[in-house]
Parts: C-alpha cells; structure tokens; sequence
C-alpha cells in the first residue's frame, strides 16, 4: 500500500509539473525570445543528463555509455521532440497557459486513431464510442478558443493544436521503435537533449545576448523548465510506470490538463468565460472518456487474441502513451 501512494504520489508530481510548464514557459518567453528559451531548456538539460550517463558508465554496469541504437533512435526521437517543443512554446506565446494545457490533452485521443491508421497489423477497428469522444474534444476546441463567442482559434492555439497532434505522432513513434529492444531511459534522454541543443542553437544565436539582461526570475523559470519539466518528469515517471499498471500510469498522468487549468487560473491569473469553462469542461469529459474506451477495446482485443493463441502483446505505442510524454510543457 505505501509502495502504490508513493508511485501515484510521483506520477501526481509529475502531471503537476508538465502542468505547470505552460506558464512558465509563457512567462519564460515574455523576456526572452521563444528559441532562446528552448535552447537553454535544452542546454540545462543536457549538461544535467550526459554526466550522469558518464559517472553510472564509470561505475561499472558492464556496457558502453551508449550503444549505437540507443544514439540512433534517440537522434531520432530528438527531431520529432524538438518540433513538438518549437510548436508548444511558440503556442504557448500567443495563447493562455489554461488554453495551451487543454489542448495538448488532445493528444490522448488522436494517438489511438493514428496507432490504428499506421499500424504494421491489422487492428480491430476502434468503437464508434471513440469517436464520439473525439466530437466532444472536438466541440471543447471550438468553445476554449471562444471568447464571447464561436470564432476560428488563433495563431497560439492552432499552434498547440498542431503540437499535439505532432506529439501523437512521437508517442506513436516511440513504441515502434523502442519495441522489442533494450534502451535505457537515461541514455535515450540525453541523446535527445543533445539533439534538441545542437538543433536550436544556430535559430537561437541571434537572441542569446537578451539572457545577459535576464533577470533571476527568468533564469529560475529556465533552470525549472530544465530541470523539472524535463529531467525529473521523464525519469521519475520512467520509475513510476514500472511500478504500477499503464492504466493506473495514464489515469494520474492525464490530470495534467487539470493542473494547467489550475495554475493558469490561480497562479496566471488567467480569466475563464462562460465559453471557455464549458469547454473544458468537456475537453476533460471527452479525453478522459476516450481513453477509457481505447483502453477497454486495447484490453478486449489482447483477451481475444490470447483464446485464439496469437501474440497477446499490446501496441506498443498504446503502452507507452502514458509514459511518452516527457515532450510535454
């Protein structure tokens, strides 16, 4: 019993961290440009990851620092980390944290549909129930992107939008590729980083002279940004989700948009309409439930599967749609 709250304890932690990462990473970019501020993040991350990759090598686990696939799919993993990160943070900059927080949620249902459509087997088609969800979701958008009325989502939220579904991507890319192979979290971490930094720093050069007027606050919000949204929240939920089921993982780590809501309104001071509360409302109502019933349909084809003695193994990418997420905030 105290090993289960411990687990959930550090999946909440995480959910609320990657929830509040939409506003810092809007105050972030108010003082400095949006690259820079993702640069840094990088930066701060990598030199944090790649000595800790060097001191567990030299202790002695018996293996290289990285192995060659592990740099391979990290490279990888690290460009489609990257785009999601440019797309989030430039969202974030022309919308509200509450909004941004949302939004990205989005990426629980569009994961399933784009699992299915690319999968390398044949997929039982998913319950219309699915995609009555997926209206909802698709009605919450219209509302949250209101203000006193029903208009066509600005350039911050059709950025989001875009990160999310670019993120299903990630996840959906994730489990194929890291199915089936022995790679350890903290070498595929650091490699993203490292992408992530060489990638941004030509874009960011121009704007870095803007940090040496940053103030401590701004340099609190990257080291946060760095250190938490990134570094802590990938490798604590890393040890989480082995310690309890992926249901039980997706449930804690899908209240993120319930804590960006929270800070955003609390801590922003972001002001909720008529409009954009019923929307959320139903973002909530509709990415919860769409989950569920991916879930339930995951779980019932797997069943059917082991009485026909085929391969019981879950999609990858369904597996990993909770744990995927470090790209987050």
């Amino acid at each position: 019993m105290v090993d289960t709250r411990r687990t959930d304890l550090v999946l909440l932690a995480v959910a609320l961290v990657w929830g509040s990462s939409y506003l810092t990473a809007k105050a972030a970019t108010d003082a400095a440009p949006v690259l820079v501020v993702l640069f840094m993040r990088y930066l701060i991350s990598a030199l944090v990851c790649v000595p800790l990759v060097l001191s567990t090598a030299r202790r002695g686990e018996g293996r290289r620092r990285w192995t060659s696939e592990e740099v391979r799919i990290g490279s990888v993993l690290g460009v489609t980390q990257a785009a999601i990160l440019v797309l989030e943070m430039y969202g974030v900059a022309h919308t509200s944290a509450a909004n941004a927080g949302l939004l990205i949620s989005l990426t629980l249902v569009i994961t399933p549909v784009l699992d299915h459509l690319g999968g390398r087997r044949r997929h039982a088609p998913l319950p219309v129930r699915f995609f009555l969800a997926a209206g909802l979701c698709v009605v919450a958008v219209g509302l949250l992107t209101s203000s006193n009325g029903l208009h066509t989502p600005g350039a911050g939220d059709a950025l989001i939008l875009a990160a999310a579904v670019v993120r299903a991507g990630h996840v959906v890319l994730v489990g194929r590729l890291t199915a089936g192979r022995s790679l350890r979290p903290l070498q595929l971490t650091s490699v993203q980083t490292v992408v992530g930094t060489v990638l941004c720093l030509a874009p960011a050069a121009g704007g870095l002279s803007t940090l040496t007027r940053a103030s401590a606050g701004v340099w609190g919000q990257l080291v946060y940004l760095a250190l938490f949204c990134s570094v802590f929240a990938f490798l604590a939920q890393t040890w989480a989700v082995q310690r309890t089921s992926p249901s039980r993982a997706s449930l804690l780590l899908g209240t993120e948009p319930v804590w960006a809501l929270a800070v955003g309104i609390g801590i922003g001071g972001e002001r909720l309409t008529a409009f954009t509360a019923v929307g959320a409302l139903l973002m909530l109502a509709g990415t919860y439930w769409g989950q569920a019933v991916e879930r339930a349909h995951r779980t019932t084809a797997q069943e059917r599967a082991a009485q026909e003695g085929e391969d019981t193994a879950p999609s990858p990418a369904a597996s990993t749609a909770a744990a995927a997420a470090p790209t987050a905030g």
